[in-house]
């Protein structure tokens, strides 16, 4: 399996983003992808998590300006990004796996993607 995430950039306070990530390879074991972010110095943390059932999970930090998203024909993620501060600035990475419902834990092995630079500008 291989993710591959695009979208990221610069960007102003205020302003949006769109993140995308395209899975490829044996996947119909995956139940859920998600979305994490990573600042230097500091531990990855989730943003926001979909089950192909259509359970959400989005982070407080991002809850009414972000919103998860998938195409399950093309086995894409997508993250758009709305009203965007600079705390959000960070390295953010997909991820796809399998998650235990209704908890939306993860559990088991997990693919990551290679993770793409959203920086906010104040």
């Amino acid at each position: 399996v291989q993710l591959q995430a695009s979208g990221g950039g610069l960007v102003q306070a205020g302003g949006s983003l769109r993140l995308s990530c395209a899975a490829s390879g044996s996947i119909f074991s995956i139940n859920a992808m998600g979305w994490y972010r990573q600042i230097p110095g500091k531990q990855r943390e989730v943003v926001a998590v979909l089950t192909k059932s259509g359970d959400t999970k989005h982070a407080d930090s991002v809850k009414g300006r972000f919103t998860i998203s998938r195409d399950n024909a093309k086995n894409a993620v997508y993250l758009q990004m709305n009203s965007l501060k600079p705390e959000d600035t960070a390295v953010y990475y997909c991820k796809l796996g399998v998650v235990r419902t209704p908890s939306l834990t993860w559990v088991g092995p997990a693919y990551w993607g290679q993770g793409t630079q959203v920086t906010v500008s104040s």
